[in-house]
């Protein structure tokens, strides 16, 4: 049984431990963005998250508390690894920015939960604190959003811009390959959950997200392009690994909730720019195709959205401090 203060301070401390990996990812982000935009962005973004991070150690040490050392270096070291993945990626431009995308919607949801969580504690200050990051993070969002024509463009100089059909067969090989991972996480998640609203909502997308894979099969058929064998197996094995990772956390719904959450905006960053490769190559059909995914995948976003206030309550219940 956990004392709703308590959790709070938890929140706080994982909240903590997000900003670390923030920040490791936006100090090196501008360097590899490919675009003064895109590294614009960043930068007045790494402004914003230093702030935040005094902002969340400030509360931590009214409480009494620390950032959790263990848990800010295991987060630290999992930005610099993404880096590093993006930098690896012959589109790193577009990687970077459909992956800070999802990061972005993992801390937004974070604090909307977090700011739940202090209202019902009657914590004003951590709520006002968390709402106010909240809103930077979604004004980051909305930053990144406009950036789509840009990262394409610049991930389409880094390789060479030369054949448009090739790129367009590899951005679907990647969106195949990140919906095999969506279907395992909602598969699983549906499972572990603990909350039957929260679950409704993952088994619904469950069904269209494989109707979603099917839908690229048949684009890649019709390119004479093929999914990547190698690519879906390690997505699986990653949603495997994020499976455990949830049921191993007594506050599964929010953590699964919020990770949910980011996913769909992964796949909403990685479909803007599949649709804008697809009109680059004068391929209407994987432009509508994307475009009609794009719906769905906004739509699931939207109801994870309007969830937080069951998923916020059943965390707490599941650690007996509602």
């Amino acid at each position: 049984m956990a004392d709703l203060n308590e959790q709070l301070t938890k929140y706080l401390t994982d909240a903590h431990s997000i900003e670390e990996q923030a920040l490791a990812q936006l100090r090196r982000a501008p360097d590899i963005a490919g675009d003064p935009q895109i590294a614009a962005a960043f930068e007045e973004h790494l402004t914003e998250t230093e702030g935040q991070e005094q902002d969340i150690r400030a509360l931590l040490d009214a409480r009494g508390a620390d950032p959790s050392r263990v848990k800010d270096a295991i987060m630290a070291a999992g930005g610099v690894g993404f880096v590093l993945f993006a930098r690896s990626q012959p589109d790193t431009p577009g990687k970077l920015v459909a992956h800070a995308l999802s990061y972005e919607a993992l801390e937004l949801a974070s604090y909307e939960l977090l700011a739940r969580v202090a209202r019902q504690a009657g914590e004003q200050e951590v709520e006002q604190v968390a709402e106010r990051i909240r809103d930077q993070e979604q004004a980051m969002i909305d930053r990144l959003s406009g950036l789509f024509d840009r990262s394409v463009d610049a991930s389409l100089r880094a390789v060479g811009n030369d054949d448009l059909d090739d790129q367009l067969k590899k951005y679907l090989a990647d969106a195949h390959a990140i919906e095999e991972q969506a279907a395992k996480l909602l598969e699983r998640g549906q499972e572990i959950v603990g909350d039957d609203e929260l679950a409704a909502i993952l088994e619904a997308h469950l069904a269209e997200t494989r109707h979603h894979s099917e839908l690229v099969e048949q684009r890649l058929d019709a390119l004479g392009g093929d999914a990547s064998s190698l690519k879906d197996a390690l997505m699986r094995m990653g949603a495997l690994n994020w499976g455990t990772f949830f049921q191993a956390h007594p506050d599964t719904p929010g953590k699964l909730a919020a990770f949910a959450f980011a996913f769909e905006h992964l796949e909403i960053g990685g479909y803007e720019q599949l649709k804008r490769v697809a009109e680059r190559a004068g391929d209407a059909e994987t432009a509508k195709t994307a475009d009609a995914i794009l719906a769905e995948e906004r739509a699931a976003a939207e109801k994870l959205a309007g969830a937080f206030d069951r998923a916020a309550q059943a965390s707490l219940e599941a650690v007996g401090a509602a």
